[in-house]
């Protein structure tokens, strides 16, 4: 072989390899939340499965279904509200897994002495809008026949902050409650400056599933990708849920940065714990209680029939079984 066709060759050879990686790479966006944690575990096993997995972190999960509109995801993570919502807004969105339950928490300010939903009539409530946590909140405050709205008037005033600074607002008392995440509502529990009022898991909806969302493009158009993904889904959900302290050691170092203790991050997931489950049924009926309580004001909701693809799921955990 001369010089000019071994150069070549290796050109081709190394561009062949490129171009393999390039199509091995999936785009996943996540949330910075303690049940949120198998997924950013996946970029960390995914050369193990053959493939690449950039993550990037989101606010919110409407923030990720902004970015799969924007053709910038493959994958993402979010509540189910998020997807739901997403999907009734064009979206292009299936749910392919679940992957956490539960997560939320009714905490209120320890010295008010708050015991029930019914005492939150003339208070200030907080809550991070748009979130599962809204849906679960409007829903409790519909079953004590209180009416809520962020403007002055109501029997409850809403005060719509993000996850962290929701935390901040009850320690600095300016909200007298909050619905929240975790592992924000441990933490405001373990450190003194919340308490718990209750887990709002009472609903239709019971523990809100969260849920793991593919573009029907990445989906229809890159099946051996997706497959190939979802096995390592499986992988480090799996790996999570039998191994608790490798999980919370990846939690606490690698996502939190040693800002949340090991009590903390043990709460945290004792009220969102890892799973791999979601139903069809589970994601109407929160696309129903969304319409009731107004949460999201969506003029088509979906129906969850028509999205909801556990194929893809079925097959990993088959894949995990057989190996």
């Amino acid at each position: 072989m001369t010089n000019v066709l071994r150069k070549t060759f290796v050109a081709f050879a190394l561009l062949a390899a490129g171009s393999v990686q390039a199509q091995d790479v999936v785009r996943l966006g996540n949330l910075k939340l303690a049940h949120f944690g198998a997924i950013s575990y996946i970029k960390e096993i995914a050369p193990r499965c053959g493939i690449k997995v950039e993550e990037r972190v989101f606010p919110k999960g409407l923030d990720v279904m902004q970015a799969i509109i924007a053709g910038e995801l493959d994958v993402g993570s979010t509540a189910s509200e998020a997807a739901i919502q997403g999907r009734a807004g064009g979206a292009p969105v299936l749910v392919v897994a679940g992957f956490a339950k539960g997560g939320a928490r009714l905490v209120a300010r320890p010295e008010l002495n708050i015991k029930s939903v019914a005492q939150l009539k003339g208070r200030r409530v907080g809550v991070t809008r748009g979130a599962i946590q809204e849906v679960l909140l409007m829903a409790e405050l519909a079953r004590h026949g209180l009416k809520a709205d962020s403007a002055p008037g109501k029997d409850v005033q809403l005060v719509y902050l993000s996850y962290p600074d929701l935390n901040q607002a009850l320690l600095g008392k300016q909200i007298d409650a909050m619905m929240q995440s975790e592992p924000q509502s441990s933490q405001a529990i373990n450190k003194g400056f919340g308490v718990e009022m209750l887990k709002p898991y009472g609903t239709p909806i019971g523990e809100p599933v969260r849920t793991l969302v593919m573009t029907e493009k990445f989906y229809r158009e890159r099946r051996p990708l997706a497959e190939k993904f979802m096995r390592c889904f499986v992988q480090a959900t799996s790996t999570f849920i039998a191994h608790p302290d490798q999980a919370e050691k990846y939690v606490r170092e690698t996502i939190f940065k040693n800002q949340i203790t090991a009590e903390d991050f043990r709460d945290a997931i004792a009220n969102s714990p890892y799973s791999l489950d979601i139903t069809p049924e589970h994601i109407q009926v929160t696309t129903d209680i969304m319409m009731k309580t107004g949460v999201g004001r969506m003029a088509r909701p979906p129906l969850a029939a028509d999205w909801v693809r556990l194929d893809l799921l079925a097959a990993a955990r088959r894949n995990q079984h057989a190996h």
